[in-house]
């Protein structure tokens, strides 16, 4: 289990690496597939627990917050909303044999903006001035803490943080993923011109965000019954088990860079 984890893990490292350092196209195609990946997955788990959210729309909507964030000039967002909001109504008043359309709807348009809304972060940070910095910024931590969080909370974990949600996720665990979140977003950062102390805030806020990422999609998954969202990824789960920190990761980065210290 441990290998075919470490082998899936150098394989998505370096493709996403690869991508991050091409930027342009490149990243936006990855970006792209990966957030419809984890939008069949979203889609398919609340299917399993008696929803059935219109996935050909969501994913258009999803593309659309893509589109935007790589050409923000063409200002499709609102239009993007206001169609979908009405369209995706529209087709719940034709589903004749749905127990749950007023849900289905609201599932159809919150899968969207949660998974098209938070990934558009990453399009806007590579696009932006120092992208790969910034982009590192939302990566090393994230995947770090990650780790360091795995393999603690494995060994010397005890103390369970939410056995409702996340039977596995322990105390001690989420604590160092905490401090080598904070070391490493404070080395990172200088290379962005972020100050120790910038560095080190940002740190603080991303090691509160990225744990309710996670945390977020075991409530998904508790509701369902299901232990990950696929098994798309040998020893991983699925594309939104390894997509639900950095979400939340990359939009605190993003508005940090743009509100905190002016980089966007």
């Amino acid at each position: 289990m441990l290998t075919r984890r470490i082998r899936s893990a150098a394989i998505l490292i370096a493709t996403v690496a690869a991508a991050v350092y091409a930027g342009g196209l490149w990243f936006f195609a990855l970006v792209a597939v990966a957030a419809s990946l984890a939008s069949y997955e979203f889609v398919r788990m609340m299917k399993r627990g008696g929803y059935r959210p219109f996935w050909p729309l969501s994913l258009a909507l999803i593309w659309l917050l893509l589109v935007d964030a790589r050409y923000p000039t063409w200002g499709l967002v609102r239009p993007a909303l206001t169609a979908a909001i009405i369209f995706s109504l529209i087709w719940q008043l034709f589903q004749k044999d749905t127990p749950t359309p007023v849900a289905d709807w609201a599932l159809t348009l919150a899968g969207a903006l949660y998974i098209g809304g938070l990934a558009s972060r990453f399009i806007a940070l590579r696009d932006g001035p120092q992208g790969i910095g910034w982009m590192a910024l939302v990566l090393l931590p994230t995947w770090l803490g990650d780790t360091a969080a795995y393999f603690v909370g494995l060994s010397w974990g005890r103390r369970k943080i939410a056995p409702r949600l996340s039977p596995g996720k322990t105390w001690e665990g989420t604590i160092s993923g905490w401090v080598v979140e904070l070391a490493t977003t404070a080395i990172v950062g200088r290379f962005v011109g972020l100050s120790l102390g910038q560095g080190l805030l940002l740190g603080a806020l991303m090691a509160t965000a990225i744990p309710f990422g996670d945390l977020a999609v075991s409530m998904m998954k508790r509701r369902v019954e299901v232990k990950d969202t696929s098994s798309l990824i040998p020893g991983h789960g699925g594309m939104l088990d390894r997509l639900d920190s950095l979400l939340f990761a990359a939009a605190v980065v993003y508005y940090y860079a743009r509100y905190a210290v002016g980089a966007r």
